[in-house]
């Protein structure tokens, strides 16, 4: 994606931001701590912090953390949510900390967004020695049948390539690393899977991926097109088309430590 393009798409999230409060899920708590367990401590910075999904996961694992979101609606969303979590403006490419001053800095759905020529060395910079970077990623498992078949039917703008368990390995490997020649601040990247699940109803799943970038910098009509077909496959689907049911996730993570 180009720079305009992931630029546009990044900064669309603002106008959605009570619906991405509501709809968008949590993460694991088993894959945050597996994130955090090669940290020095527990001063976390969530980087791209949202309405604070990841962050309220964070402090439910007993970190102290300091979120850090560039959207004002998002940081908004995230301070009435979270009104005893230090919440600041500012983005992967000026994160407002002081040098070494946290442990990790996990980022929940954000990462790839980051300009990492210039995110890189900022979030090294705030980094303790010995520091981690850890991206999180909510994907939808599409070994369930009936999730392959929603992801064919939505289209790489609802449901993409790093959305599944089938490709985000190979999506996320090098997130890490800079697009140009400048140098890595981070070693090797390990990566893991973590069971999740989602509650969801077929009115609330199609609210969730409504707020995914690529549908909300889509033109309306072919937006309502899109959701019109997602809405008539989970009316088709004895999974999805009465009631609650549990939308099957992992919570998958790259994990790589500060040079």
């Amino acid at each position: 994606m180009e720079q305009d393009e992931r630029f546009r798409h990044s900064s669309s999230f603002g106008a959605a931001a009570t619906a991405y409060a509501e709809h968008r899920p949590d993460y694991a708590q088993a894959a945050v701590r597996w994130a955090l367990k090669p940290a020095p401590g527990l001063r976390v910075l969530d980087l791209g912090a949202g309405t604070g999904k990841l962050t309220a996961t964070l402090v439910a694992v007993g970190a102290d953390v300091t979120a850090v979101e560039p959207d004002p609606a998002m940081l908004a969303e995230l301070r009435r949510a979270l009104p005893e979590v230090r919440a600041l403006p500012g983005s992967a490419e000026a994160i407002p900390l002081p040098d070494a001053s946290v442990d990790a800095v996990l980022a929940g759905n954000a990462m790839h967004w980051f300009d990492m020529a210039v995110g890189g060395p900022e979030i090294a910079r705030v980094l303790a020695p010995g520091g981690i970077l850890a991206g999180l990623w909510n994907v939808m498992d599409d070994r369930a049948d009936w999730v392959a078949g929603l992801a064919r039917v939505s289209g790489s703008a609802a449901i993409g390539p790093r959305d599944t368990p089938t490709s985000w390995r190979a999506e996320t490997a090098d997130m890490h690393l800079p697009k140009t020649g400048v140098a890595a601040r981070f070693g090797s990247p390990e990566q893991a899977e973590f069971p999740h699940g989602q509650r969801r109803t077929a009115d609330s799943l199609v609210a969730t991926l409504a707020t995914r970038a690529g549908m909300l910098v889509m033109p309306e009509p072919e937006k309502e097109a899109t959701l019109g077909r997602i809405r008539a496959f989970l009316a088709s689907r004895a999974e999805t088309v009465d009631g609650e049911f549990t939308l099957p996730m992992l919570t998958c993570v790259l994990r790589v430590r500060r040079l």
